[in-house]
């Protein structure tokens, strides 16, 4: 039996990674991002939930974990209804990559307002940031399968490092 070499066998995983990846999407993750805005500014935890697949974990910003749709949706709900209540969440860039057919990481910034705080403390209110997310694409639909999210502040040198 012959062996395939390295090259012809990673051009044909390429040639089907952009085969399964159609032309829409980015464009169907750009929108996720955009459902993900409008469900949080209408304070609608099923629609957010919906976003998620059903085994997703998801990390908020204040590093608490949740383990599944129904967990975020519990936890995330109770936020809707007090410190997120009057919030309004602002996607920003969105940056795309895919890594296998139906896999792909976004990197998505956020701006909000109106939040409180939900330790109490002026400093983790959250007012900007990035998320981290791995999506797969399950019966044609992309949902978010894995979530890290974190606040933002300006980048500046470490102490000692040169300026």
């Amino acid at each position: 039996m012959k062996r395939m070499t390295a090259l012809p066998f990673v051009a044909l995983v390429l040639a089907a990674a952009a085969i399964a990846r159609g032309p829409s999407d980015e464009a169907q993750i750009r929108a996720v991002q955009l459902q993900q805005q409008a469900a949080w500014n209408a304070h609608d935890i099923d629609a957010y939930a919906a976003l998620f697949t059903k085994d997703a974990h998801v990390i908020n910003v204040l590093g608490w974990h949740w383990k599944s749709r129904a967990e975020l949706k519990a936890k995330l709900g109770v936020g809707f209804a007090s410190v997120f209540a009057h919030s309004r969440m602002t996607i920003g860039d969105v940056d795309v990559a895919f890594f296998a057919p139906g896999v792909a990481v976004a990197h998505v910034r956020w701006t909000m307002t109106g939040a409180q705080s939900p330790t109490g403390a002026v400093a983790d209110i959250p007012r900007q940031g990035i998320q981290t997310q791995v999506l797969t694409k399950r019966a044609g639909t992309w949902r978010i399968a894995e979530f890290q999210n974190t606040n933002a502040v300006a980048e500046r040198p470490l102490p000692g490092a040169p300026r």
